[in-house]
């Protein structure tokens, strides 16, 4: 059986909110919030993908400690707007 959308969200959404570290839950969960619902197929692929990665690494590439691998450069750099918001 296929995930529907909505559920899809709703699971990704869930896994932003309980990440290792506070900082990463606070980050990620603002940007879920604010672009799952508006992002195709392919872009929730890649956030799904991003989800699995180490939450040091991640909040080393939000914060610009180091640059993003390739695959994720655009989407960290939107999330790092959303933090610095």
């Amino acid at each position: 059986m296929s995930e529907t959308p909505e559920h899809r969200i709703k699971r990704l959404k869930m896994r932003s909110m309980r990440r290792g570290i506070k900082e990463m839950d606070l980050i990620l969960t603002a940007y879920a919030d604010r672009t799952l619902p508006q992002m195709s197929a392919a872009e929730l692929d890649l956030y799904d993908a991003l989800l699995h990665e180490n939450d040091q690494d991640l909040y080393q590439w939000v914060t610009g400690q180091v640059a993003a691998p390739e695959p994720y450069a655009n989407m960290i750099r939107d999330i790092s707007q959303t933090f610095q918001k």
